[in-house]
Parts: structure tokens; sequence; C-alpha cells
């Protein structure tokens, strides 16, 4: 017997493997999957401003610029950049939800036109967990008799979605605020109190914290996320500050 088009040449567990791969690429979001969004956003944020900061202040002491213009010149940058960020993260989200939304869509449409197909999926995926003859049956009669279960069971059985686990996107734009505010917050301690050293120290602690907070939520060894993070906050710094030096020697 022909493979039925619904699964474009393939057999049915092809179909599933397919499809898995399908939802994971739909669940895949810039701030990951497994730390809640919103907690995500505000530690990306606030080590992405606490790094260009201090490359900021890095450019602006190598250019001897007042104190007075570092202070506007900040000010007006970071007020930029919240919103920046806070949009940004909004926009991410709901690019998020709109992929969740047509697979949704999608899966309800191959549910209400392709039912033995659908049939044939769920026990190729129940028979991978332990079910088999009589048993294997009900269970696929139970969840074929409602539509919605059955479209709920699809969408996290064959596509692997979690759907509690999509955020509102003003959520995670609310954490990339906190993320961006509070770093900027403590980089502008850290520079009154000591202009150059303190900013310095002001951005490690924030990437310093950043990092772990989201290791720790990850379950990820907390000092090498950390390790990881400064080196490249180092390297991104040193680059800034190295180039300034060359670029003023040229001109």
């Amino acid at each position: 017997m022909d493979t039925p088009l619904h699964f474009k040449g393939k057999q049915a567990p092809d179909h599933v493997i397919e499809a898995r791969l399908k939802g994971l690429i739909a669940a895949e979001e810039i701030h990951g999957a497994e730390l809640p969004g919103h907690y995500s956003a505000a530690a990306d944020s606030a080590k992405e401003t606490a790094l260009i900061l201090l490359v900021l202040w890095t450019l602006f002491s190598e250019l001897h610029f007042s104190l007075s213009s570092i202070h506007w010149i900040s000010l007006s940058f970071i007020t930029g950049w919240i919103f920046w960020k806070v949009g940004r993260s909004a926009i991410l989200g709901y690019s998020r939800l709109e992929r969740l939304h047509r697979l949704i869509e999608e899966e309800r449409w191959e549910i209400e036109h392709h039912r033995p197909q659908e049939r044939e999926e769920l026990k190729t995926l129940y028979a991978a967990k332990g079910f088999s003859g009589h048993l294997l049956d009900e269970v696929i009669d139970v969840l074929m008799a409602d539509d919605n279960r059955l479209l709920q069971v699809m969408l996290e059985e064959e596509l692997g979605l979690k759907m509690e686990s999509y955020e509102h996107p003003l959520k995670q734009a609310l954490g990339a605020f906190c993320g961006t505010l509070a770093s900027a917050l403590v980089m502008a301690c850290g520079f009154f109190v000591l202009p150059w050293w303190g900013s310095i120290a002001s951005a490690g602690a924030v990437i310093i914290i950043a990092s772990a907070f989201v290791a720790k939520f990850e379950r990820n060894d907390p000092m090498s996320a950390i390790l990881w993070n400064l080196a490249s906050a180092t390297l991104a710094a040193g680059a800034a500050f190295f180039a300034a030096q060359i670029f003023i020697k040229i001109s």
C-alpha cells in the first residue's frame, strides 16, 4: 500500500521524527527553553548593558571626555538602549507566539482532514512508550474521541511543545526592562565612586551575578558560566580599548 500523502513519502515513525524537529525549532528562542523567558531576558539585558557601558566609558576615558559630557551622553544612550531592549524582547516573544499559533492551526487542520494518518502517528508514539495490543487500541480510541484533547496530545507528544512554557511577550519585556535598568544603576554607582576601576568592578559584578543566576536555574556549572562570560566580556572590552588607542594614534 502506498504511503499516505500526509506523510510526504515517509513512514509514520519518520514523520513523527520530522514533526518533533519542527516543534523544537518552533520552541527555540533567543533566551532558551528551560529558563523562564522574563528571567533570561533580565539576565541577558543586564550583561549586555554592563558590557556596552563599560566599553563606552573606556572610550570616553581614552578620548578625554569631560565628566559632564560623559554623564549626559551616557544618560542619553541608556534611555534609547532601554527602549531598544524592551521592544526587542517583546518582538521576539510575539514572534515565538506566532510560530506556536501557526503550528496549532496546522495541527488542527491535519486532525480535521487526515484523521487516519493522525491515528497512525499516535499509535507510533504510544507504541514507543510501551503500549501494545488491545491496550494500545483503547488508548488511541480515547484520545481520538475528543478533538481538543487530541490536539493537545499531538502538540505535546508529536511536536514536543509545552504550552505552559510560553510566556506573554510583555512579561519578557518587563524582565528586559528590569535587567537593563538594574545594570545601568549598578554601573552608574561604580562610575561615580571610582570612574575607571569602579566601572570595571561594577561590570564584573553584574556579569558574575547574572551568569550565576542563569546557570543555577538551568542546572549548569556556575563557575564555568561565570568564567566564559567574563572571558567574553574581557575580550570585547579589551578589543575596544586597544582599537581606540590605535585609532587615536593614527588620527
